[in-house]
């Protein structure tokens, strides 16, 4: 007969002077061990109740979810051994936990890694975040996929939204990043597919307003008197280029150069994505970009001269920096923009995407094309713009009431 036990390992303590707390089984006198995922100084251990002492933080709530878990725990061994009459204790562990229980943490790095090493620095960024805000929820210690439940999963929005007080759709990128996670070891036999917290869990977001301008805004920040050779000029010329010319991404204009553009179509390779886009660019577009055009443009001079000629392309950390700071500034002369054309709107670069994807339905554009020269991966990303449209012409004709 197996027997389980809460147990402090002293003999376990790390660089920082922190011990696990296990759960133990013996069986046929031999040991194995299951994390909690907690980690403490051994100050507040109480060895005589075996749980935390009451000065340690939040005590009362991971004394109950240990308590919890011991006895989910030792009603699985009894169910187990009832059945299977002959088992080991490293048997009985993998048949609990559905395979050799592993770290979620050390997991969750390595994919992150890996878009470093494929040159997603945002992406990388954005995930090391919300891995970070998760280990300070779990006080840094071990994690196996096999403790986050459902309960957890809800203990943690919670988190979320009073400690980091983050809106509904940041909570929906951060839960996001997890499940993703958890799909994967899903799909690589770590763990069992109905071990997926988020078959019991659903994560939620609201629906944002996504703000564009019609004809009338746009044109009168198309004739605003501007100076040449300013960077005024120069933020408004490329946010317009872009209202006619599919909506492209500022992280893609950017980076767009003269070898890109065959004089009709600009070819590049979106970022976001890493898949080929061609796109005609219509009158408008030319002129535009005419007006930036040496003499002799060099293949690998930029179509637009916001990025600092000289930076190096293939050194990601250092392109998404400066596509950062670039576009933090941009926005910025956006807003001075707005002022000036008299336009009561948030307006900043995105705003372009959106701009041209309702211009796009509204000349007749059928939906199919509106979102494959935006690159987005399914329509239904574009069906949004569709509903814009529709709410426009319901809205005028409310004229006739």
């Amino acid at each position: 007969m197996a027997t389980v036990a809460t147990v402090f390992r002293k003999e376990k303590i790390n660089a920082k002077g922190l011990c696990p707390i296990h759960f133990r089984i013996i069986k046929h006198r031999k040991v194995n061990y299951v994390s909690t995922g907690i980690l403490i100084k051994e100050e507040f251990w109480d060895f005589k109740n075996n749980k935390l002492k009451s000065k340690y933080p939040n005590s009362a709530r991971i004394n109950n979810q240990i308590a919890q878990r011991f006895a989910e725990l030792n009603n699985s061994v009894l169910t187990i051994e009832t059945n299977l009459k002959s088992i080991t204790g490293k048997q009985l562990k993998e048949k609990i936990y559905g395979g050799k229980p592993t770290e979620f943490f050390t997991y969750a790095e390595a994919i992150v890694e890996q878009y470093q090493q494929e040159g997603k620095i945002g992406t990388y960024d954005r995930c090391k975040t919300v891995i970070k805000k998760f280990k300070e929820y779990k006080g840094m210690g071990e994690l196996l996929f096999q403790d986050i439940t459902p309960d957890e999963l809800r203990k943690y929005e919670n988190y979320l939204r009073k400690v980091h007080n983050n809106a509904p759709n940041t909570i929906h990128s951060n839960l996001k990043f997890i499940r993703r996670i958890i799909n994967e070891a899903v799909n690589n036999d770590i763990i069992e597919p109905n071990q997926n917290p988020f078959l019991k869990h659903k994560i939620k977001t609201v629906k944002t307003s996504r703000e564009y301008l019609n004809e009338e805004e746009l044109d009168r920040l198309c004739h605003l008197d501007l100076e040449n050779g300013t960077r005024l000029r120069l933020h408004r010329d490329m946010f317009v280029f872009c209202c006619n010319v599919g909506g492209i991404r500022i992280s893609d204009l950017l980076q767009l150069q003269w070898k890109n553009f065959d004089g009709k179509h600009i070819t590049f390779i979106i970022k976001k994505t890493g898949t080929q886009q061609n796109i005609k660019v219509p009158d408008k577009g030319i002129e535009i970009i005419s007006q930036y055009a040496p003499k002799k443009p060099k293949a690998k001079d930029f179509l637009f001269p916001a990025m600092d000629p000289d930076i190096n392309l293939d050194d990601s950390k250092a392109l998404d920096n400066a596509i950062s700071g670039r576009t933090a500034y941009i926005n910025k002369n956006l807003k001075i923009l707005a002022d000036l054309a008299s336009i009561d709107k948030n307006l900043s670069f995105h705003v372009s995407r959106h701009t041209w994807a309702t211009r796009a339905l509204t000349k007749g554009m059928e939906i199919h094309n509106v979102s494959k020269l935006m690159g987005h991966s399914q329509i239904r990303e574009t069906q949004i713009y569709a509903k814009i449209i529709n709410k426009s012409l319901d809205d005028a004709m409310d004229l006739f009431n």
